[in-house]
């Protein structure tokens, strides 16, 4: 009867997976990461962000060779169900789920906002929604499709940044630099954390592509390996070109007293060139290219992660039902969308992506203790990939982000509580209803 089912198609190559890598996360440099320098300033943002550099290579490396060597839809939640069991297994693909869930809509409503400077009589929120029931039905139409736009998308929005750092390195200045370059002390590091993980929040995505690429156990590696070094170079272009020509305040207030902005690029050119130069215009108007490109991506991954879940039975069954005609996670995929609708509704942008942040965290603390406990547990394990220094490597990553945990945990109370509620709340419905029917499925397949 499982045979029967309709299978997903294999169709990626190494170049779309790095075009998926990069694309889940380009956005991070176009908005967001610079609300971090309001909590830390330029040192401590700095700081934050190169914890958290040394992190994602640790941890990208280290989650590779468990790709390669078990290429399944569900990422983490699959290394951690084999590693660790059910109850571990459930909160690694939870901890999944709400970060590839909560990302989507900050990325939508700053889609919104963008698209808002062009049409102002459209409202912000109407945008967002109608961005998010676009890119669904494009995923839901094909993933080579949906992979084949998303390599589009990122190319432009790499050549963007590009573009824009060599418009604004000219004009930098160490003395920016090092203007009140740490205002809150080195408390401001721990608390711009959260916006140093947004510049590469969701690159594990990758992973969850495994079973939809040809020869995952090669492609996989190329896909995840040049993904993380385009990033980190971009990041660094990124970060320095936007501080480098005013100062952390001038690429966070668009005037004195006003509000934070999200828009650190637009804010950057219009201090060097005036919003009325070609370059102002080119930025605000192809920026929109790395927003919908990390949108767009995000939700493609978000459906695997979800389809997972509900395939093995942890989350309901029809979730982990493959479209007859288009071979795709649709019933996921919807469902992620009305999440998503309805987390737009809150407007707050900042936490929204400091929620996603507990979800990634959890994920990469669980999928390190995953991957040694697969190295003890099955050394015979086929690993086409096995990561450098270990097992420096993958405790390097967990200590890092243990650490990192901590530190939103103390400096967002609240948001944490409210995450903790969302990961209880599902772990007693996962245990008081779900244990009998995968017990079922265990000896049935």
């Amino acid at each position: 009867m499982e045979s029967t089912q309709p299978k997903l198609k294999k169709t990626l190559g190494p170049l779309m997976l790095w075009g998926l890598g990069v694309g889940y996360v380009i956005s991070g440099m176009y908005f967001g990461w610079n609300l971090g320098l309001e909590k830390g300033g330029t040192l401590g943002l700095a700081i934050a962000t190169g914890f958290i550099i040394v992190m994602y290579l640790a941890f990208t490396f280290s989650y590779t060779e468990m790709a390669c060597a078990i290429p399944k839809a569900g990422g983490a939640f699959d290394y951690s169900l084999r590693a660790l069991g059910k109850d571990w297994g459930f909160i690694g693909g939870m901890a999944q789920n709400i970060e590839f869930v909560f990302a989507p809509p900050a990325i939508a409503a700053a889609i919104g906002a963008y698209l808002n400077i062009f049409m102002p009589s459209v409202p912000i929120i109407v945008i967002a929604i109608i961005a998010y029931v676009l890119f669904t039905a494009i995923n839901i139409y094909g993933v080579k499709t949906a992979a084949s736009i998303e390599l589009i998308f990122t190319i432009v929005a790499v050549i963007e940044l590009l573009i824009f750092a060599g418009a604004t390195l000219p004009h930098f200045e160490w003395t920016h630099i090092k203007h009140n370059a740490l205002p809150h002390g080195l408390g401001g590091a721990f608390a711009a954390i959260p916006f140093a993980i947004w510049f590469f929040l969701a690159i594990e995505g990758v992973a969850n592509v495994a079973e939809e690429t040809i020869n995952p156990q090669r492609n996989i590696l190329i896909g995840f390996g040049s993904a993380i070094l385009t990033l980190v170079v971009l990041c660094i272009l990124t970060f320095s070109a936007s501080v480098g020509v005013a100062g952390w305040e001038g690429v966070v207030y668009p005037e004195p007293g006003a509000p934070a902005s999200d828009s650190p690029l637009p804010l950057a050119l219009a201090i060097i060139y005036g919003e009325g130069h070609y370059l102002y215009t080119l930025v605000t108007s192809i920026g929109l290219f790395g927003l919908i490109a990390s949108f767009h991506g995000i939700i493609l991954a978000a459906g695997r992660a979800t389809y997972e879940f509900g395939r093995v039975g942890f989350a309901p069954a029809i979730l982990g039902k493959i479209h007859p005609r288009f071979h795709t996670p649709g019933n996921a995929l919807i469902v992620n969308t009305l999440i998503g609708i309805i987390a737009l509704f809150s407007g707050r942008t900042g936490e929204i992506i400091t929620i996603a942040c507990f979800g990634a965290l959890t994920l990469y603390i669980i999928s390190m203790v995953s991957f040694l406990q697969l190295r003890k547990k099955e050394p015979a394990l086929h690993r086409p990939f096995k990561v450098p220094f270990y097992p420096i490597t993958p405790w390097v990553a967990l200590i890092i982000a243990g650490i990192a945990f901590v530190a939103i945990t103390i400096y967002n109370p609240t948001l944490a509580m409210i995450y903790f509620a969302m990961m209880g709340i599902t772990h007693a419905w996962f245990a008081g209803t779900k244990r009998d029917i995968i017990k079922i499925k265990e000896r049935t397949n």
